[in-house]
């Protein structure tokens, strides 16, 4: 599911406009912070789910996904254009609170929300 997600956000066309640097639970380096950057981190590993004659028909997942950048528009843009692809091509949902901060110290904006959805196996 992870590639799947990745996939899905890379092949969005403003997330390609912006040159988005997707990745895999590695933060970027604040020292030579530029640019915009995607960061999805499992929660939790995948739970099987929707049984049927005792056996699993789906798994489910639970992510996070961070939006870092040095504009703060440009961060909520894209936090909510990784909302719309995870609902409409993946139908993941956002769930829970999230997180909305600046840090003064490196004027870098981010926005994690965390998402959850299903696989159905067959």
């Amino acid at each position: 599911m992870k590639w799947k997600i990745y996939n899905t956000l890379n092949n969005n066309p403003l997330i390609q406009e912006k040159s988005c640097d997707i990745k895999f639970y590695e933060y970027p380096d604040l020292d030579e912070f530029e640019g915009i950057y995607i960061v999805i981190d499992a929660i939790d590993t995948p739970l099987p789910t929707d049984f049927a004659d005792n056996k699993w028909l789906a798994e489910e997942y639970f992510y996070q996904i961070e939006v870092w950048s040095l504009d703060m528009d440009l961060t909520e843009n894209i936090a909510r254009e990784v909302r719309k692809v995870l609902y409409e091509e993946l139908s993941f949902g956002q769930y829970g609170t999230g997180l909305d901060e600046w840090d003064k110290d490196t004027g870098i904006y981010r926005d994690a929300r965390r998402y959850r959805g299903k696989n159905y196996l067959m």
